[in-house]
């Protein structure tokens, strides 16, 4: 009874760690105005701030879940803890941007090893079926913080200005620290005596740099090429690197990553499971969060509570899907799951209208919320079946990093298809506003150039509003951002009902052990 006790007790400790680490992906959002002021600072300047964060996050999960392996899961979840409350501290007193771009960088570092490490402790804290729902409510845990940014950063900007988003984590940080190291059983250290492969973690490091890196400068400059240099030059670089990588783990003694883990496709399964909730689910909270602040007029915070319609479903399903994971297949869970998602977004599609609002998106929202409460937490558990003891630390950092990039690549790519819907929408209806051809053209290369998530500012702004044609020029602008989203929207949903097809076809409910 207390070795239960302890354990439950540890897995709040885990899911401490990995709430502060994935909340501080999306937390900042919010208070990135407020930063602006306060630092004197453009946006686009600000924007690193976000960047840097998502970079390092993504460049140090599989490094600090191999080392966790290597040296015990407890001690390097310890240590990432650790570095990441001091680096919010660091934050919260920054005087100038670049010293909040270093302390966000290193705080990346200690959020990559307590979200990688945390799933793995938890398999091995916990077996049979208190394994599945314990999983499943660090699932749950995980779906919460990604869409509860905008709700936590909102009041805490809104109530103690924006460098409370980082001293939070300072208390609940140490608290974590404390339960971590009274309750949290540590793991063997596999493979402690072999060589490091610093060839594989520089590689694996490079890889996820340049191509992370590529889609953010793609980002930032939407209308350059493919084929531009500062865009194809990255993207072809992670080709490469990735190459020379799989050439290195496949002859090294001790290699990083096992590659042998890729010949199961039940975990091709499931990462390609987490690429598309990336894709699709995570990515469109951004979108999701412009749509309500800058269109329909909802502040950050009013915005985080309706946001709750998608968020609460993970912190009601994820304990549930633990116990259901146990008696049904996982795999038909969550395929069944990613066409209810599908569907989800097909509504959303459909409540596109110029006279969009929180009344028509709701039973969209909710969908898409059971599909990220039921498809994470069952994730978790698929993705640590079949796996052998010193391999849970690399398929939960893994399942991290493909959930990362899904979601860089869903927020550049639904990005792009919103940018182009948009400016295809201008172009065709903006010639029959009845005004002066000069101002016309002026008015549509600044909403162009602005981008669909600031063409609302323009058209609405004081002084537009009092021009003859402003209701007509409201009118356009309104409708090329809907029909934006509904392009997106569209795009999320074949995504999702593809995913779920490739989940019934490569998962299995009962994967072969390795090891």
């Amino acid at each position: 009874m207390e070795k239960s006790y302890r354990r439950w007790i540890a897995l709040i400790a885990m899911s401490l760690g990995t709430f502060m680490g994935l909340l501080d992906v999306t937390v900042v959002n919010v208070a990135l105005p407020t930063m602006a002021e306060h630092f004197n600072e453009t946006f686009t300047n600000l924007q690193w701030v976000l960047n840097i964060y998502t970079l390092v996050l993504a460049v140090s999960l599989l490094i600090l879940s191999k080392m966790g392996d290597m040296y015990g899961r407890k001690r390097i979840f310890l240590a990432s803890i650790v570095i990441f409350v001091i680096a919010s501290a660091v934050n919260g007193m920054a005087p100038n941007l670049l010293i909040l771009n270093i302390g966000r960088a290193v705080q990346a570092i200690g959020g990559a090893g307590m979200n990688s490490l945390a799933m793995a402790l938890v398999a091995s804290n916990f077996s049979g079926r208190q394994r599945g729902l314990a999983l499943g409510i660090l699932g749950s845990v995980i779906g919460m913080s990604t869409a509860s940014g905008p709700l936590i950063g909102g009041y805490l900007v809104g109530q103690f200005g924006w460098s409370s988003i980082f001293y939070v984590n300072v208390p609940v940080g140490i608290i974590t620290v404390i339960l971590t190291i009274i309750y949290v059983k540590e793991t063997p250290s596999y493979g402690a005596h072999d060589r490091i492969d610093f060839a594989g973690m520089l590689l694996s490091a490079a890889t996820l740099f340049s191509l992370i890196y590529g889609l953010i400068q793609k980002e930032g400059h939407p209308h350059w090429n493919w084929t531009s240099p500062q865009v194809a030059g990255w993207l072809v670089a992670a080709v490469l690197l990735f190459a020379v990588f799989i050439y290195v783990e496949a002859h090294v003694k001790a290699p990083m990553v096992n590659l042998e883990m890729f010949k199961s496709r039940h975990f091709i399964g499931t990462i390609v499971v987490a690429f598309t909730l990336g894709v699709a689910i995570y990515s469109f909270n951004a979108f999701l969060t412009v749509l309500m602040q800058n269109y329909i007029g909802y502040s950050a915070f009013q915005t985080g509570v309706r946001q709750l319609t998608i968020s609460i479903w993970s912190l009601l399903l994820g304990p549930i899907t633990g116990l259901l994971g146990a008696r049904f297949s996982k795999k038909r869970m969550i395929s069944l799951s990613l066409f209810v998602g599908g569907i989800g977004f097909l509504l959303m599609m459909n409540a596109m209208t110029v006279n969009v609002s929180f009344g028509q998106m709701w039973p969209a929202m909710i969908l898409m919320g059971i599909t990220n409460g039921m498809v994470n937490p069952l994730l978790n558990t698929a993705g640590m079946e079949g796996m052998a003891p010193q391999e849970m630390g690399m398929a939960s950092g893994l399942i991290n990093v493909f959930r990362q990039i899904g979601t860089t690549v869903g927020v550049v790519g639904l990005g792009l298809i919103q940018d182009r819907h948009y400016e295809n929408y201008l172009a065709g209806h903006m010639g029959s506003l009845a005004m002066p051809s000069a101002a016309k053209a002026a008015i549509h290369k600044a909403l162009v150039a602005a981008g669909p998530f600031s063409g609302h500012e323009i058209a609405f702004s004081t002084r537009m509003s009092k021009m003859p044609f402003a209701h007509a020029l409201q009118h356009v602008v309104v409708s090329a951002y809907t029909g934006s989203m509904a392009a997106i929207t569209l795009t999320a949903a074949v995504v999702l009902v593809i995913s779920g097809v490739l989940a019934a076809l490569l998962m299995r409910d009962q994967p072969a052990a390795r090891g």
